[in-house]
């Protein structure tokens, strides 16, 4: 197993860095890591990171490893506080301590609407949340040309890392970037 296959870069809060509760969720990124490292998971996976697919496609190969974790499939209810109870995310996996993790894939967009923010500004708003694992692609190519026309990994680790500099602290309490 390999991981050059897949790039991850974690992001915590000072005052978690040496909690048990980090300990379990930077666990939980590394296993998952290493499931989509795997040479045969991450040959389907670059199969499936092809333009005008969707995320979906990175969803369902994803999704035997995440229930495997705990993980629910597009879990309702955890924004039920608000107008726009619509809201869910791809995935969702009960911590103890009334907390959670928001696992979400993203693909095309994930740079060109925002939704790195997004996926942020849910876990940020969800009361059983406080950790988010974003999965997102290292590289996008154009359609019939195959250049690279973005690098949504580098650009979506530069925008977390804001977030966790001390005068920036939210209420998302650590972040694992995973680049596939």
């Amino acid at each position: 197993m390999s991981k050059e296959n897949c790039w991850d870069t974690k992001f915590v809060q000072n005052d978690w860095k040496n909690t048990e509760e980090w300990e379990v969720v930077s666990n939980i990124a590394s296993q998952l890591i290493n499931y989509l490292s795997d040479k045969e998971i991450y040959e389907l996976i670059t199969k499936a990171n092809q333009p005008g697919n969707k995320s979906s496609e990175i969803q369902n190969i994803v999704l035997k490893k995440t229930i495997e974790l705990g993980f629910i499939d597009e879990s309702k209810g955890l924004f039920e506080n608000y107008n726009n109870n619509r809201l869910r995310p791809d995935y969702y996996k009960k911590l103890k301590n009334n907390t959670g993790i928001l696992l979400e894939v993203e693909r095309g967009k994930t740079n060109q609407n925002n939704m790195d923010f997004l996926d942020f500004w849910k876990c940020h708003i969800c009361k059983h949340a406080h950790y988010l694992f974003l999965l997102v692609p290292k590289e996008l190519r154009q359609n019939e040309s195959r250049k690279i026309v973005g690098r949504p990994y580098q650009t979506v680790v530069s925008h977390m890392e804001t977030f966790f500099m001390p005068d920036n602290y939210t209420n998302v309490r650590g972040v694992a970037v995973i680049g596939y």
